[in-house]
C-alpha cells in the first residue's frame, strides 16, 4: 500500500513540470485560457441566483394577476439570464479556439523535445528494444495527455470556483448538506482512480505488442517491402499476423471499457440514492410552508449542480492522476542521459593527423551480451594511409567502425588519435573529423543539391562546391540530366521525385564525403551495389578523395582491398594477418586463399 502511494505521489510530482512545459510552449494562450475558466466558473452561480428571482417573480405575478407593472420585476433577471446564456455560448466558442491553438503549440513543443532527445541519446539506445518501448510510450499522445492534464486541472479549478460559490448558497440551509455532497461523489472517485490505474497498467504492459502491430502495418504499406511482399506472396501472412495482434488488443481494450462503464454506472446510481435524502427534506419543508417555490428552485439547482460539480471535480482529479501516469513516460524519456559525453576540459583537436589512430588493448561487448566482440584488441592505422580490413561476417569489423566513430566507448583499453585518447576530445569536434560511407547509405528524399550539402550542412556550401563534389564522385552527369537538375527531388516518396539505382545512391554518398573533406574517411562496403565496371571508376575517384587523408575501408571485395596501402585480415575479433596485397599473397594464408576463390568467380573484373 505504501509503495503504491509512493508511486502515485511520484507521478503526481510531474504536474509542475507539465505546467511549466505548457507555459513555455504557449504563454499567451494559457493566460487567455485561465481567464476564460474563471468567468465560466462563476456563470452557473449567476444562473442559480437569477433562477430564484425569476421563479419568485412568477409566483408573485400569478398571485396578483399578469399586468405590465407586476411583470417588471421578472424582466430584468430574465433578460440577465438570456445574456448569461449568450455569453456562455460565446465563451464556449472562444474557449475551443484558445484550446485548439494551445494544443498546436504544445504538440509542436513536445515533438521538438522528443526529437532533440532522440538525437542526443547514445547510438546504443537504438540497438535496444527497451529504448523503442520507451520512445513509443513517450510519443503516444504525449501532447494530448499534457493538454488533458492541463484541461482537467483547469476544469478542476473552474469546478472548485463553482462549488465554493454554490456552497455559500447552500450553507444557510445546513452544513450537513456538504457532507451529503461529498458522500454522494466518493464512489465515483474511488472507481475512477482504480480503473485509470488498471488501464495504465494494461497500456504499459502492451507496449511491445503495439509496436509489433505497427511493425506489421509498416511491412504492408512500406515501399521497401513492396517487391518481396508481391514476389513471395507474403501479404496475407502479414495481414493475418497484424489482425491477430489487433484482435487481442481490441478485445482486452473493450473489456476494460466495459468494466469502466459498469463502474461509473454503479457509482451514478449510488450517488442518486444519496441525493434523495436532501431532496426529500426540501419537499417536507415546502409542505410545512417554511420554503418558497423560488427557494425550492434555487435549492434544487444549487444542490443538483453542486453534486454534479463535485462528481466532475473528483473526476478531474481522477483524470489528472490518469494523465500523470502517461506524462511520467514522457518525462522519464526526456530524462535519459547519454553515456558518450564531452570531458570536463576537452583537449584540442589535432588540425591534421600526424601519427594516426591506434586501438590499444581494447575490449568491448554489446550491452546484454555475455560474449565480448573484441578482447585486448590492438590495431594501428597510420596517418595519410588507406587501410583495408577484410574478414568474414561476425569478425567484428562493424564494431570497429562504431568504436572509431565513438558510438560506443571501450570497456577497457583506449582508442588514440595522435596519442590522445578520443574520450578526452569534444564528441562533436571529434566526429567532425570523420566521414563515413555506409554500405546502405541513407536515401534522403530531398533535392539532389540538398542531398550532397548534407555532407557538411553547417558550412552552408555553395552550388559550385556541391557541383564539384558531384563531379568528383561521378554523379554530376546523372543529376544534370534530370529535368530540374540539382533542384530535382530524389526518391519516389514525393510527387515528381526521381529514383536512383543503388550504385547511384552510393555515388551520391561519395559526393557528400568529397564535400565534407574530413581528415578520416571510413568506408563500410561502399561498392556493394555497384557492378565491377562502375566499381573500378569509383575506386579511382576514391583514391583521389583519400589522397593525403587517413582512410579505413571495411570490405569483402579484394578488388577494393588490394588498392589499400595496408590490409588487415580480421577473424573472430582478432587481426590474424597484415601486410600489403602482394605480401599477403606471398604468405599463402587466409587472405591468399580467399583472393584466389574470389578471383575465380569474378575473373572479368578489370584490375
Amino acid at each position: 500500500m505504501n509503495r503504491r502511494l509512493g508511486r502515485a505521489i511520484a507521478r503526481i510530482s510531474y504536474l509542475p513540470k507539465t505546467l511549466d512545459l505548457v507555459w513555455t510552449a504557449s504563454k499567451g494562450w494559457t493566460i487567455a485560457w485561465a481567464i476564460l475558466l474563471v468567468i465560466q466558473g462563476l456563470m452557473p452561480v449567476a444562473m442559480v441566483y437569477l433562477t430564484r428571482s425569476v421563479v419568485d417573480g412568477l409566483v408573485a405575478v400569478m398571485g396578483a394577476g399578469a399586468t405590465w407593472q407586476s411583470a417588471q420585476p421578472i424582466i430584468i433577471p430574465a433578460a440577465a439570464m438570456v445574456c448569461v446564456l449568450l455569453l456562455g455560448g460565446s465563451l464556449q466558442t472562444v474557449m475551443e479556439w484558445v484550446r485548439t491553438a494551445q494544443s498546436e503549440f504544445v504538440h509542436d513543443h513536445i515533438t521538438t523535445l522528443i526529437h532533440q532527445k532522440s538525437v542526443a541519446v547514445d547510438y546504443a539506445f537504438y540497438e535496444s528494444s527497451e529504448y523503442y518501448d520507451r520512445l513509443n510510450r513517450a510519443r503516444s499522445d504525449a501532447s494530448g495527455q499534457s493538454l488533458s492534464l492541463l484541461e482537467n486541472l483547469g476544469n478542476g479549478m473552474q469546478n472548485s470556483i463553482t462549488l465554493l460559490a454554490m456552497a455559500a448558497i447552500l450553507l444557510p440551509y445546513g452544513a450537513w448538506l456538504a457532507v451529503v455532497l461529498l458522500i454522494s461523489a466518493l464512489p465515483s472517485l474511488y472507481i475512477i482512480l482504480n480503473l485509470n490505474r488498471y488501464y495504465h497498467r494494461w497500456w504499459q504492459g502492451t507496449t511491445t505488442e503495439r509496436r509489433r502491430q505497427e511493425y506489421y502495418d509498416a511491412l504492408l504499406t512500406n515501399s521497401n517491402t513492396a517487391a518481396e511482399l508481391r514476389l513471395f506472396n507474403l501479404g496475407s501472412q502479414f495481414q493475418s499476423t497484424y489482425l491477430k495482434s489487433r484482435h487481442r488488443l481490441r478485445t482486452e481494450y473493450l473489456q476494460i471499457l466495459k468494466v469502466q462503464s459498469l463502474g461509473r454506472f454503479s457509482a451514478t446510481i449510488l450517488g442518486l440514492f444519496v441525493f434523495m435524502a436532501p431532496l426529500s427534506w426540501v419537499v417536507w419543508r415546502i409542505l410545512q410552508g417554511k420554503m418558497t417555490l423560488g427557494e425550492l428552485a434555487l435549492f434544487f439547482q444549487a444542490f443538483q449542480q453542486s453534486r454534479g460539480v463535485m462528481v466532475s471535480l473528483l473526476g478531474n482529479l481522477g483524470q489528472i492522476y490518469k494523465s500523470s501516469l502517461f506524462i511520467s513516460n514522457l518525462f522519464e524519456f526526456l530524462e535519459l542521459k547519454p553515456q558518450i559525453i564531452n570531458p570536463t576540459q576537452p583537449l584540442a583537436i589535432p588540425k591534421q593527423l600526424k601519427q594516426g589512430i591506434s586501438f590499444q588493448q581494447v575490449s568491448f561487448g554489446y550491452p546484454g551480451s555475455d560474449r565480448p566482440v573484441l578482447e585486448n584488441f590492438n590495431l594501428t592505422i597510420p596517418a595519410g594511409k588507406i587501410v583495408a580490413i577484410v574478414g568474414d561476417n561476425g569478425a567484428g569489423k562493424s564494431t570497429l567502425i562504431k568504436l572509431l566513430c565513438r558510438f560506443y566507448d571501450p570497456e577497457s583499453g583506449c582508442i588514440q588519435l595522435d596519442g590522445i585518447d578520443i574520450r578526452d576530445l569534444s564528441v562533436i569536434e571529434y566526429q567532425r573529423l570523420i566521414t563515413v560511407l555506409f554500405q546502405f547509405p541513407v536515401s534522403y528524399y530531398v533535392t539532389a543539391a540538398e542531398n550532397i550539402a548534407l555532407g557538411d550542412w553547417s558550412a552552408t556550401p555553395s552550388l559550385d562546391e556541391i557541383e564539384l563534389a558531384a563531379k568528383n564522385a561521378g554523379i554530376h552527369e546523372k543529376i544534370a540530366s534530370l529535368p530540374q537538375s540539382y533542384n530535382a527531388i530524389l526518391g519516389k516518396l514525393f510527387p515528381e521525385g526521381t529514383e536512383l539505382s543503388g550504385g547511384q545512391w552510393q555515388r551520391l554518398a561519395l559526393a557528400r564525403a568529397f564535400l565534407r573533406r574530413a581528415e578520416i574517411i571510413i568506408l563500410d562496403e561502399p561498392t556493394s551495389a555497384m557492378d565491377p565496371w562502375a566499381e573500378f571508376d569509383w575506386l579511382e575517384r576514391f583514391r583521389t578523395m583519400a589522397n593525403g587523408r587517413t582512410a579505413v575501408v571495411i570490405t569483402h571485395r579484394f578488388t577494393l582491398a588490394m588498392r589499400a596501402d595496408i590490409i588487415h585480415v580480421m577473424r573472430a575479433g582478432k587481426i590474424v594477418e597484415s601486410g600489403s596485397h602482394d605480401e599477403l599473397l606471398a604468405q599463402g594464408g587466409f587472405y591468399a586463399q580467399s583472393w584466389k576463390e574470389q578471383m575465380e568467380v569474378t575473373s572479368n573484373v578489370p584490375v
